[in-house]
């Protein structure tokens, strides 16, 4: 690995560790798409998953208090580890444009219903009903692209949370499934010695810039914070439909 490649994975590293210390997610949708541009998707999806598990544990641990506040975190997260197993044994197998597709095209619905009507919430009979399904495709889209951040944090986002709740909530989700994720790349032999270099390389700007992102999360309240996560996810959306048909 050359040390142009290195300085882009940590440069991408940088920039979705700074989104997700504020906003709970951002950081494999950033961060994979251009570390893909240097060493393929593949190798993108396997280092990030490594840093990304540390940058969830943190936030998770970090707003730990708000976990009674959560809904439907343990449907969301049991049929997560289900989609992720399936998903991850699926990664070098599946073509992955049809999945970031699909997958730009679901945000989107999401994200122009929510600017539509700011005031958009989804009752606890939805939630209960289709959680399943949503933890399911959660789970497949991380273990087969690394990215399940956007359709996470759409329909978290419907739940109406306080931002520690919902940085907890996607957090939470996002640190089990990316658990069963990594023992399942393990159990691959997905882990070479250049790319658990690489992923020690984007671990360092995860570790300084994650708490720092925090503190500035606290100072959003209500609307901002609300703004905030509506942003990335429009950024995803279209980094997906771009990485997609590129």
């Amino acid at each position: 690995m050359t040390t142009t490649q290195l300085l882009v994975v940590v440069l991408a590293s940088l920039a979705g560790a700074t989104v997700k210390s504020v906003t709970g997610l951002g950081y494999p949708v950033l961060a994979v798409p251009v570390i893909a541009l240097v060493l393929g998707v593949e190798d993108a999806v396997v280092l990030v998953a490594l840093p990304n598990l540390g940058a969830n544990l943190y936030l998770c641990w970090e707003s730990r208090e708000a976990r009674d506040q959560t809904r439907d975190l343990s449907r969301l997260v049991g049929f997560g580890v289900v989609g992720a197993v399936i998903g991850t044994l699926a990664l070098v197998h599946l073509p992955e444009e049809p999945l970031l597709i699909a997958l730009a095209i679901t945000i989107g619905v999401f994200v122009f219903n929510f600017l539509r009507r700011p005031d958009l919430a989804i009752d606890p009979r939805t939630a209960t009903r289709w959680s399943p399904v949503v933890g399911t495709v959660v789970g497949l889209l991380q273990g087969s692209i690394g990215v399940s951040g956007p359709v996470v944090a759409t329909w978290v986002h419907g739940y109406r949370l306080p931002p520690r709740v919902f940085v907890d909530t996607v957090t939470f989700i996002f640190g089990v499934t990316g658990a069963v994720q990594i023992v399942v790349l393990a159990i691959q032999g997905q882990f070479t010695a250049d790319r658990l270099l690489a992923a020690a390389a984007a671990a360092v700007p995860v570790a300084i810039v994650t708490p720092l992102g925090v503190r500035l999360r606290d100072r959003l309240a209500g609307p901002a914070f609300e703004r905030a996560v509506l942003a990335v996810l429009l950024v995803s959306a279209v980094s997906l439909v771009v990485d997609a048909v590129r």
